[in-house]
C-alpha cells in the first residue's frame, strides 16, 4: 500500500498551527503596548518575508526529511548538523513543560481557581505525556490534528479581534491606537522588541522536517509559504489588536487568558458560558502546538544521523515508524521541570522555573543562524541542483534575505541576555550562557560517540 502524502492543504494548515502560538502572543503588546502593532508590520518586511523566501528555496530544493538539520549538514557538514538538530530537539523539550503549565493556569484561572499545586502539575504532566502518546502514534495522526487546531487558532484570533471591535464600540478602548501612539521615533524602541516577536514568527522550517512525506513538495513548500504567511500576519496582528482594545496593562504571561476574559464583558449574561468555551479551544490549540513541535524537534534530530551516535534515541516504533524513544525522553525532562516548578509553591520557585526555561529561547534561535547561512552556502556549494523554485533576485537576493534574517535573529539573542543585565537579573543571565554552553558540550558528546561507534566498528 502506498504511503499516503501530505497534501498542500494540510501543509498550510501544519505551518500555521506550528507558528501561531497563543501563550506567546501577550508579551509584544505588554512590552511594547501599542507600537506592537507597528513592530508585527516592521518585522513581518525586514524578517517574515525574506525567512519565508529563503525556506522555501531550501524546503522546495531538498526536501529531504530533517529540515533545518539536513540543509545544515548539506552546508556545513556531520559536525555541524548534529549540533542543529540537539541545539532544535533541546529547545523543544525545554519549552514543553512551560506551554503546559501555562495549559495549567488557563484552565485553572476559569475552571477551578483554587486548584492545589499537585493538581495543578499532574495535568500539565500528564498534558506531556499525552502529546508523546499522540507523536508516537504516527506522524498521520499528528499531522491530522494540527490541521485541525489550526483552525480552531483561526477562529480564536478572529473572534479576538472581532470582539476586540466591539468592545470598542461598547466600552470604548483601553489602549490609545492614534499615530502618535503607532509610531515608533528610535530604533531603541524596537530593541527587546525584535526577540519578542521574532521569535513569534519562527516555524516555517517545520514542516521540511518530514519533508519526503508531502505531496510534490518543490511546488507545494512556496504555495505553503505564501498561503500561511499571509495568514499568519493578519491574525496576529488582528489578535494584538484585541488584546490591546480590552487591556491598557498587559501580563506578559497570561495577558491572553485576561484579555479574552475582558472582551468577553460583551455577551453580558451569557460571558462565563462563551469564556469557558474559548478558553478550552484556546487550551486544545497549545496542545496541537506542541505536537507539531515534537513531531518537527524530534525528526530534526534523528535526521543528524542519530542512528551512528545512540541506537536507543534513534530508535523508531516498529509498528508506527516513530521516534518513540525521543518522545519518551522528552516526557521525563518535561515532567522533572513541572515538578520543580510545582513543588515549592512559591514566587521565588516559580521566577526561578521560568529563568530556566528562558535558556530554550536562546538555544532555539541559534539553529536558525545555521540555517540562514547555509542558504547562502549552499548557492555556491551546490549550484548544479535544480532549484523549482528560487529566492526572487538570484544570488543578490539570496544574500539580502540571509544577511536580514541573520541580523534580526543575532539581535534578538543578543537582547535577550543585554535585556537581563540592563534589568539585574544576573541569574537568568547565567542560566541562559550556561545552559547554552552546556547544550553545546552535551551535543559535542553526541557528535564524538558517532564518531567513536564508527571507528569501533571499522
Amino acid at each position: 500500500m502506498a504511503e499516503k502524502k501530505v497534501s498542500l492543504v494540510k501543509t498550510v494548515l501544519f505551518t500555521i498551527c506550528s507558528i501561531l502560538v497563543l501563550d506567546s502572543l501577550a508579551p509584544a503588546p505588554a512590552y511594547f503596548g501599542v507600537q506592537s502593532i507597528t513592530m508585527w508590520v516592521i518585522l513581518t518586511i525586514v524578517f517574515f518575508i525574506p525567512y519565508g523566501l529563503l525556506t522555501a528555496e531550501l524546503g522546495s530544493t531538498y526536501p529531504n526529511d530533517g529540515g533545518i538539520t539536513y540543509w545544515s549538514k548539506l552546508a556545513f557538514g556531520e559536525h555541524v548538523g548534529i549540533q542543529v538538530g540537539w541545539f532544535y530537539w533541546t529547545s523543544c523539550a525545554f519549552w514543553m513543560p512551560s506551554v503546559f503549565i501555562t495549559f495549567s493556569y488557563w484552565l485553572s484561572y476559569k475552571f477551578f481557581p483554587n486548584a492545589p499545586a499537585a493538581v495543578m502539575a499532574l495535568l500539565a504532566a500528564a498534558m506531556c505525556w499525552l502529546i508523546c502518546w499522540i507523536g508516537i502514534k504516527g506522524i498521520e495522526l499528528s499531522v491530522t490534528i494540527t490541521a485541525i487546531a489550526s483552525l480552531a487558532k483561526m477562529a480564536i484570533l478572529i473572534i479576538f479581534g472581532i470582539l476586540g471591535f466591539v468592545y470598542i464600540a461598547k466600552y470604548g478602548s483601553a489602549s490609545d491606537f492614534s499615530w502618535q501612539s503607532l509610531k515608533i521615533t528610535s530604533l531603541s524602541d524596537m530593541s527587546s522588541g525584535i526577540a519578542v516577536i521574532a521569535y513569534n514568527l519562527l516555524g516555517f522550517e517545520l514542516i521540511g522536517s518530514i519533508g519526503s512525506k508531502i505531496k510534490n513538495p518543490n511546488k507545494t513548500i512556496p504555495k505553503m509559504t505564501l498561503l500561511a504567511g499571509t495568514v499568519i500576519t493578519l491574525l496576529y496582528l488582528f489578535g494584538t489588536f484585541g488584546i490591546l482594545a480590552a487591556l491598557s496593562q498587559v501580563d506578559a504571561l497570561d495577558g491572553f487568558y485576561f484579555a479574552l476574559e475582558e472582551l468577553c464583558r460583551v455577551f453580558g449574561g451569557g460571558q462565563d458560558a462563551v469564556l469557558g468555551v474559548l478558553v478550552i479551544i484556546s487550551c486544545l490549540t497549545l496542545v496541537s502546538n506542541m505536537i507539531a513541535w515534537t513531531l518537527g524537534s524530534n525528526e530534526a534530530l534523528i535526521a543528524a544521523d542519530l542512528d551512528k551516535r545512540s541506537a536507543f534515541l534513534a530508535h523508531r516504533s516498529k509498528k508506527h515508524g516513530t521516534a518513540d524513544n525521543l518522545y519518551i525522553v522528552m516526557g521525563i525532562l518535561s515532567t522533572i521541570m513541572i515538578v520543580l516548578n510545582f513543588a515549592f509553591g512559591s514566587d521565588d520557585a516559580n521566577a526561578i522555573f521560568w529563568d530556566i526555561a528562558s535558556f530554550s529561547y536562546v538555544v532555539f534561535l541559534i539553529p536558525y543562524l545555521v540555517e540562514f547561512s547555509a542558504a547562502i552556502r549552499l548557492r555556491y556549494k551546490d549550484k548544479e541542483t535544480v532549484r523549482v523554485y528560487s529566492v526572487p533576485g538570484g544570488t543578490a537576493g539570496m544574500w539580502v534575505c540571509g544577511i536580514l534574517c541573520l541580523i534580526c535573529v543575532g539581535a534578538s539573542i543578543y537582547f535577550l541576555f543585554a535585556d537581563d543585565i540592563a534589568a539585574g537579573n544576573m541569574f537568568a543571565f547565567w542560566v541562559k550562557l550556561i545552559g547554552t554552553i552546556l547544550c553545546f558540550l552535551s551535543g559535542e558528546i553526541l557528535y564524538r560517540s558517532g564518531k567513536a561507534r564508527t571507528v569501533k566498528q571499522a
